[in-house]
């Protein structure tokens, strides 16, 4: 059976507000990636750059740019393989949480009480991690939409709407 012409309009003017709907949310994408990245590099070169300005560098400043360079890391893993890297994010939450315990003792020159809690939250981070892997290795993530569309292939390769 022939499809009359309105259906034909139709579909053609449902694929054309996909495809223009799917080019400007991965425009966006893009658009933020780049400039998250480019705030995190920015921020790694004023913190490098006022270290230099100071003649040292604390430890403090050491795990400031290692929390950077996660962060970068985690930017360019999403930008390549469009997933989240959960890990990273608990990575930089141990690191900000081992800066805050060493920045804390070395200026009070005292552990109290906070150590312990900060030290407890390091610990219950590190057993996320290793719930997180486990969980990604024995329970393999599966796409939830589409695989995308090349420009190549031909109506009816793509979605069956093709005339016949």
């Amino acid at each position: 059976m022939k499809q009359n012409w309105a259906d034909t309009l139709r579909n053609n003017l449902h694929e054309l507000a996909e495809s223009l709907g799917n080019l400007l949310a991965e425009a966006f994408h893009y658009l933020a990636l780049f400039a998250i990245g480019a705030i995190t590099a920015w921020a790694a070169v004023v913190a490098f750059l006022d270290m230099v300005a100071k003649g040292s560098a604390s430890i403090d400043d050491i795990l400031l740019l290692f929390i950077y360079l996660e962060l970068g890391a985690m930017v360019g893993i999403y930008f390549k393989t469009n997933h989240m890297p959960v890990r990273f994010l608990i990575y930089v939450a141990i690191t900000a949480l081992t800066r805050l315990m060493i920045s804390d003792i070395s200026h009070h020159h005292r552990p109290d009480l906070g150590v312990i809690y900060v030290s407890g939250a390091i610990l219950l981070l590190a057993v996320a991690i290793l719930v997180v892997r486990y969980a990604s290795a024995r329970f393999p993530s599966v796409p939830s939409y589409p695989p995308r569309r090349t420009l190549r292939q031909p109506p009816q390769a793509r979605d069956g709407l093709g005339e016949e």
